[in-house]
């Protein structure tokens, strides 16, 4: 018998290679069974089609409108930012039938452009809500999705409220048990997790059945989308505003049947165990419907990451309280946990974008203007030659003891005085929220040469009245230009 000899380099190479794939057979069957983990996604579904606005504990409904305020606000504000320009320009040539508008603006799309839209005018200026424990955005994707939806079907204030809570709910447990592990990875959680969001609170209002809410589920997490690298960038934004529509356009062909698998999110080469080293399960599955992560949301008072709000705080209180001239300063120390420098670490911001990913402009900023609104962080910002200045002198230290959510700042002037601030807990944190006379106040602010002075308070009103609302569509209509 004979042999090519390609035929034999194959046999050569099976025989060799043989050996090392038994070994490597008999060490793989050595390992000791992984322990299977729960039916995730259907437990998940199961209770996002079992819950309702009655099911709701009194102070999650409180939180759920506070949040819908905040996001209203926010996307107001952020309706006429070049971002949304750009992109409304780009996508409008291409945009279906005219099923929805943009609070702020005259132009309406189909419901798929337009909450793509939302959710990037609501995130543009970084002024969103946030879950601390996660650092999702999680009213972006979820609210877009569902509002634009709102606008096609009508939606009452109590189903409204109730897909909104529930949406909210799916992305911060997901993102609970991959984080901080798929975060480090360089993952946006806000786009990786928002699909959930937006699937499952469309799929609740559509009425999907558990297999469907399967699907849908199973569909946002074929689609996670945003990388930690564009931060500074109009691509930030993309990213919640991309989550809302794939969550919605899973929704959509769920509802039709388009199948997915039943373990999506858990299964070993499934959505958890693909983009992250961590997967805990019982923070997706444990106290639902008893423990709610949208009493741990929290709502910014200053426009840019969360990581440099303790020290605009403190520079704040150092410039008011201790009457600080910016000329005086010599040099401000900042003790710093390592993400801070991580995530905001630009020495010298160009743009307002980019100052909102620079611990150095916070400090300079704060302690020049007193403030971290979204004027403070805009082009003109930091381009102020007094705070590029400042922010020369600005010196950041990794410091042990110091967490996240901590700054420890020293301010030293030029006759050698010397003023500190140590803040445990910045403003609009769990421990000290906004309250809603400063949520209202923001929204104003955020609202004003957008809306006439009456309009922006008929949405407002109309914001704190969601539970009443007999079709939310009215919102949007409510806040459209020229309205």
């Amino acid at each position: 018998m004979t042999m090519n000899r390609r035929s034999l380099i194959g046999a050569a190479g099976l025989a060799l290679a043989a050996p090392g794939l038994e070994g490597a057979q008999a060490a793989e069957a050595a390992k000791p069974a992984a322990k299977a983990p729960p039916p995730v996604t259907k437990i998940l579904a199961q209770w996002i089609l079992a819950s309702s606005y009655d099911t709701l504990p009194e102070n999650v409904r409180r939180e759920g409108v506070r949040s819908f305020l905040n996001w209203v606000g926010v996307a107001i504000g952020g309706s006429h930012h070049e971002t949304v320009d750009v992109a409304v320009s780009a996508l409008q040539p291409f945009s279906g039938p005219p099923q929805a508008g943009l609070f702020g603006r005259a132009e309406r799309f189909d419901i798929m452009n337009a909450a793509f839209l939302s959710g990037v005018a609501s995130h543009i200026f970084d002024f969103d809500d946030t879950h601390l424990k996660t650092i999702i955005h999680p009213a972006g994707p979820v609210a877009s999705a569902i509002l634009a939806y709102a606008q096609m079907k009508p939606v009452s204030g109590t189903d409204f409220l109730d897909a909104l809570v529930v949406g909210i709910e799916t992305e911060c447990r997901i993102g609970n048990a991959v984080y901080p592990n798929h975060y480090d990875a360089g993952w946006h959680i806000t786009g990786t997790c928002g699909p959930f969001g937006a699937a499952a609170a469309v799929g609740k209002l559509m009425g999907l059945t558990e297999p469907q809410m399967v699907y849908a589920l199973g569909l946002a997490a074929s689609q996670p989308v945003g990388l930690r690298e564009s931060f500074g960038s109009m691509n930030k934004s993309f990213n919640p505003g991309r989550a809302a529509s794939n969550g919605l356009f899973a929704a959509i062909l769920a509802a039709k049947g388009f199948t997915s698998s039943d373990g999506m999110i858990e299964a070993k080469r499934g959505w958890a165990n693909t983009i992250s080293t961590k997967q805990d399960w019982s923070e997706i599955t444990d106290g639902l419907g008893t423990r709610y992560e949208a009493l741990l949301n929290t709502y910014k008072p200053f426009a840019c990451g969360i990581v440099m709000h303790p020290t605009i705080d403190a520079g704040v209180q150092i410039r008011d309280q201790d009457h600080v001239r910016p000329d005086d300063i010599a040099r401000v120390d900042l003790k710093v946990h390592p993400l801070v420098l991580e995530l905001t670490g630009k020495t010298a911001p160009k743009t307002g974008l980019e100052g909102k990913f620079s611990i150095y402009h916070a400090a300079a900023i704060a302690l020049v203007e007193g403030a971290g609104g979204e004027k403070q962080f805009s082009d003109r910002a930091v381009n102020d030659p007094r705070v590029v200045a400042l922010r020369q002198k600005v010196v950041p230290v990794i410091t042990p003891g110091i967490d996240a959510a901590q700054v420890d700042m020293t301010v030293t002037l030029t006759d050698g005085r010397s003023f500190h601030r140590r803040i445990e807990h910045a403003i609009g944190s769990v421990e000290t929220p906004m309250s809603d006379a400063q949520l209202e106040a923001k929204f104003t602010d955020l609202a004003a040469g957008v809306l006439p002075e009456a309009q922006a308070k008929r949405v407002m009103r109309m914001c704190w009245s969601l539970p009443e609302l007999k079709d939310v569509g009215e919102v949007a209509r409510a806040g459209l230009q020229g309205a």
